[in-house]
């Protein structure tokens, strides 16, 4: 009998183009309607890739056709291709189940990069949104040892992984993918397939936000992610010291020419606390990423502290703003994941940044290069 139950049956037959999961348990299906022999079915999808909607009418015409329809009707809406929020104005989403994507970089190492890539995950997490964390620093994936799933195996389902869920957090690192200790002395091409399998591989729920621990520096994996999926907002980490902001300015400006609107910068190891007395001394300085903000048209999303505690809980895989929650340093983690979160909510309502896509050149090394761009109005 052809009905809605019917319909959406066998609606659960279309696969999304790339993937291994349905249009049904996507979410995408949005109405279905069904008179006589004919069929309504109206789509959202999240990509805005003209082959991808026409496969998906090929598919499901064929697939309701043979179910008895004499008529199929397909609507599918899209977001338009120009208001991508990243150069990935192809369309190119390969894991349209996650609503956006939160990069966060920073110049250099050492600055507490992944501390505050965990820290901002949990806080948002425990605010009651759907989170995931994705540790796509290949060299250094220190996301295990600070989640504490330090030696646990994640679970394979089929020839796919599922995350781990940890401190309310869905979690995948390279780290937790090979044997501790073991090195990786890879080229920038095996660095870039590695970040497109773990998006595309891993078994990630209909996450509102997924973070994403990037390496150090402006190169093959950034440029690789923001090709990959359309990066909704990016956040630099850094530390107060001038030699730590004359490379934090790199990353700012490769997040302006990859057109990633920039949420603002996490200063790190901002200022002392002294666990015995609670006073606060500007050891390394502070506030001195303010002129850099103004000069890229952002902010400073938070100050953390140099705080026992953050070092303590990084260590024993238990992160301050999970196990600490009254500890200075968890609330103003509290306080930039809320900030975060409006920028993204803003971000989405304005439709992302309306610019014509880039064109990374490669160099001579053959990596690709996400300093020699051809923009278009400056």
């Amino acid at each position: 009998m052809l009905d809605k139950n019917s319909v959406n049956e066998k609606l659960k037959e279309v696969i999304y183009p790339g993937f291994e999961k349905d249009i049904v348990s996507f979410g995408f299906i949005k109405d279905i309607d069904v008179k006589d022999d004919n069929v309504y079915v109206e789509l959202d999808i999240v990509s805005s890739s003209e082959d991808v909607a026409k496969e998906l009418k090929t598919e499901i015409t064929a697939k309701l056709t043979s179910l008895g329809a004499s008529r199929v009707d397909v609507a599918i809406k899209q977001p338009k291709a120009p208001a991508q929020k990243s150069n990935s104005q192809s369309g190119k989403n390969i894991a349209p189940h996650v609503k956006n994507f939160v990069m966060v970089s920073s110049g250099k190492g050492g600055v507490g990069k992944t501390t505050t890539t965990v820290n901002l995950a949990v806080a948002l997490a425990s605010q009651g949104k759907k989170v995931g964390l994705l540790d796509a620093d290949i060299y250094g994936p220190n996301v295990p040892r600070m989640m504490g799933i330090v030696g646990k195996n994640p679970e394979v389902v089929g020839n796919k992984v599922k995350p781990m869920l940890v401190n309310g957090v869905e979690v995948m690192s390279m780290g937790s993918l090979m044997e501790e200790g073991q090195s990786l002395i890879w080229r920038g091409a095996m660095i870039m397939k590695a970040i497109e399998q773990l998006l595309r591989d891993i078994l990630w729920s209909d996450l509102d936000v997924m973070f994403i621990d990037m390496p150090p520096g402006t190169g093959d994996a950034q440029l690789t992610l923001a090709q990959s999926v359309p990066v909704t907002t990016g956040i630099c980490v850094t530390t107060p010291q001038q030699v730590a902001l004359d490379d934090t300015e790199r990353s700012l400006d490769m997040f302006k020419k990859l057109h990633i609107p920039i949420a603002g910068i996490m200063e790190n190891m901002s200022g002392f606390i002294c666990p015995e007395s609670g006073k606060e001394y500007d050891i390394f300085g502070k506030g001195t990423t303010e002129p850099l903000a103004k000069k890229f048209d952002t902010r400073i999303l938070g100050q953390i502290p140099i705080e026992p505690a953050i070092r303590e809980g990084g260590d024993a895989g238990k992160p301050v703003t999970f196990f600490q929650p009254t500890s200075e340093s968890a609330k103003r983690y509290q306080e930039a994941a809320s900030k975060l979160w409006e920028d993204i909510v803003k971000i989405n309502e304005e439709g992302g940044v309306d610019n014509e896509a880039i064109q990374p050149t490669i160099g001579v090394n053959g990596g690709a290069s996400a300093c020699s761009t051809t923009t278009s109005g400056g």
